[in-house]
């Protein structure tokens, strides 16, 4: 057994793989290639004289030896990685920092998410995609994603679904189109825009019609959220849609509130994480934004804490 030739990015891939389950997605959280992975791990095994993964299907898991080596390691590893980073100090801290956003969340809340973040992280590198809710959870699952912004309630066994905030609801429509609605009612050659039916916002608009008598309207579908508000400043139709996207809108006399009678419930927004996220960078992003304060129409930090709940 040489331990002595045992450096702390082998530990840190013997962990990283135990909590994504492959070689892959490993490979993609700690920025390197899956053959660098795999050498890892070998180099890790014959230096300790013990099989530490075995295959499962598609995923690796850990062995008796390995289960017993993560269990005995992972409390030094955090405690280790806090350390260095509190050295460090967090603003000092670079890489790159992979953030999955729904269509909702990213036209509203994401932009003073990424503000806020940088001014406490100013080094970090961003990546941001936007993607359907499915893919925003299989990205957390698998590590293409550090954590993910949504919009609606999402439930899974291994993920973190933490509250942030809601968003006001608005019907609007060119003043155009609004000079033709009759209250209660919307004209049929007015049509209803909305995002695909995978969404959150076309679950609430369908509620919202036929709680109001209106179940029969037809609806056009964008899966661009700000095209389709332009589409509805053009005179397309009418739209639901996030309040704080249209303020500015409904100020400068482009957009008028209408159907204020079919009531629709605000939407929800959830931080997506993995469970037992154990990553300090990680764990402190979300600590802050945890803070947000959508309702508010705003963004505040709260002060760091060492008991945050991961």
């Amino acid at each position: 057994m040489s331990i002595d030739r045992i450096s702390l990015y082998h530990l840190d891939t013997l962990i990283c793989i135990s909590q994504l389950g492959t070689f892959a997605a490993a490979a993609e959280r700690l920025n390197t290639t899956q053959p660098a992975v795999s050498a890892r791990v070998t180099e890790l095994q014959d230096r300790l004289g013990m099989t530490l993964f075995q295959r499962s299907g598609r995923n690796m898991i850990l062995t008796p030896e390995g289960r017993k080596l993560v269990q005995e390691y992972l409390p030094v590893w955090e405690k280790l990685r806090g350390i260095l980073l509190r050295t460090a100090e967090f603003e000092q801290l670079s890489g790159v920092v992979r953030i999955g956003v729904g269509e909702i969340a990213a036209a509203t809340c994401l932009p003073p998410f990424v503000a806020e973040q940088r001014i406490s992280f100013p080094r970090l590198i961003f990546e941001i995609d936007v993607e359907l809710t499915a893919q925003l959870i299989h990205g957390v699952l698998t590590g293409k994603f550090d954590f993910a912004l949504a919009a609606g309630s999402i439930a899974h066994p291994v993920l973190k679904s933490t509250p942030i905030g809601v968003a006001k609801m608005l019907w609007v429509a060119s003043p155009q189109i609004a000079s033709k609605l009759q209250p209660g009612a919307v004209h049929e050659n007015l049509p209803l825009w909305s995002l695909p039916g995978h969404s959150p916002l076309y679950g609430a608009m369908r509620q919202g019609l036929s709680e109001s008598g209106l179940s029969d309207q037809s609806i056009s579908l964008c899966n661009n959220l700000r095209t389709m508000i332009d589409i509805v400043v053009m005179g397309g139709g009418l739209a639901l849609v996030p309040e704080a996207m249209v303020r500015d809108h409904v100020r400068g006399g482009q957009l008028v509130p209408v159907l204020e009678d079919v009531k629709v419930d605000p939407i929800a927004f959830q931080i997506i994480s993995r469970l037992m996220e154990r990553d300090p960078v990680v764990v402190e992003m979300l600590r802050i934004a945890e803070g947000m304060d959508l309702g508010a129409g705003s963004y505040s930090k709260i002060g760091r804490s060492s008991d945050t709940d991961t």
